[in-house]
C-alpha cells in the first residue's frame, strides 16, 4: 500500500480579507429581504429567513 507524499506548503504572512464586510453583509441582508417581498414561493420564503439568519449575527453598528 503507497502512502501520499506530505502536504507542504506556505501560508500567506498578508492577512485575508473577511468574506463580507459588514456594510456589505448589511446590503446583502437587504437583497434577501426583498428577494423574500418579490418571490412568493418557498424559496422567497428561504432568503426571508437567511435574511433573519444573518441579520442576527450581525452586530449593530
Amino acid at each position: 500500500m503507497e502512502t501520499a507524499e506530505p502536504v507542504t506548503g506556505d501560508y500567506p504572512t498578508v492577512p485575508r480579507l473577511p468574506l463580507l464586510t459588514p456594510a456589505e453583509a448589511r446590503d446583502a441582508v437587504g437583497y434577501l429581504r426583498l428577494l423574500e417581498s418579490l418571490d412568493l414561493t418557498p424559496r422567497g420564503q428561504a432568503a426571508g429567513q437567511l435574511a433573519g439568519d444573518l441579520a442576527r449575527r450581525l452586530s449593530a453598528q
